[in-house]
């Protein structure tokens, strides 16, 4: 069964739980869901862009056992085109060092390249599914997998691992806007799990409505967390607020 999604078909929560009942429905009846992008009605800022990322979030809104991405190299390498490259097996957890082994990887002959699959590697593995990538013009790729043979470089399941619906809020949304807030703000969600309260709130960018998620940034500039606002961005701005939580910490999601 072919399905075509769009960005909105996620975004909105309603209908991402639609498109999650219809997969588990084809699956269940033994058929196979073959899922793309539906570029023909896709706005062009808010395109997946690669199938990379769409694939992680179809696995992560299933959720599925595993994730598997063909490309045309081994898996993720170390000193990649370089006399000394060799093939990273295992992937405890993503860290900046994974992400600059992505950097310059981008391939010919495919959107996206080694970058594109560490991002979709991070909302596979915050989703407690652990996600492979090997190369797909091998013979008999996927039998040699699913028989359990060492292949390509494996990403394990975070241990902080996200409920359903923070993943939703994380992953299935481009930020409305942001806010940035101070540093006692920041210690509070980070340490604390705490909702975002307006005193925290150093500054407001972009044109929100209640309900849109946002990023949250700490002093430096650097997103942390996003967030499903309860305040709209006018009513933030003229710093009168009809209450005082921003962000109740049940819709807060640290990254």
């Amino acid at each position: 069964a072919q399905v075509l999604l769009t960005h909105d078909d996620l975004e909105d929560h309603d209908r991402y739980l639609n498109v999650r009942s219809t997969l588990q429905s084809l699956i269940q009846n033994q058929i196979v869901p073959i899922i793309n992008e539906n570029d023909t009605v896709s706005v062009e800022e808010l395109k997946f862009g690669d199938n990379d990322r769409l694939s992680a979030l179809v696995a992560s809104l299933l959720p599925a056992d595993l994730l598997i991405l063909l490309t045309t190299i081994d898996g993720l390498m170390q000193d990649f085109g370089q006399p000394t490259q060799k093939l990273i097996p295992n992937v405890e957890k993503i860290d900046d060092t994974i992400r600059v082994l992505a950097s310059g990887t981008r391939s010919d002959t495919a959107v996206g390249g080694m970058k594109t699959k560490i991002m979709a590697a991070e909302i596979s593995t915050r989703s407690c599914i652990p996600m492979l990538i090997a190369d797909g013009r091998k013979r008999d790729i996927l039998p040699q997998l699913i028989q359990g043979e060492e292949i390509g470089t494996l990403f394990q399941p975070d241990d902080d691992f996200l409920p359903g619906r923070k993943r939703w809020i994380a992953f299935c949304h481009y930020p409305k806007g942001s806010l940035i807030v101070d540093q006692g703000a920041h210690e509070a969600i980070v340490q604390r799990g705490k909702s975002l309260l307006f005193p925290g709130v150093r500054a407001v960018h972009g044109d929100f409505s209640e309900g849109d998620v946002v990023s949250i940034k700490d002093e430096r500039n650097r997103e942390f967390a996003r967030g499903m606002v309860e305040i709209s961005s006018t009513k933030l701005k003229l710093n009168e607020p009809p209450a005082e939580e921003v962000i109740h910490r049940n819709n807060l999601v640290l990254l």
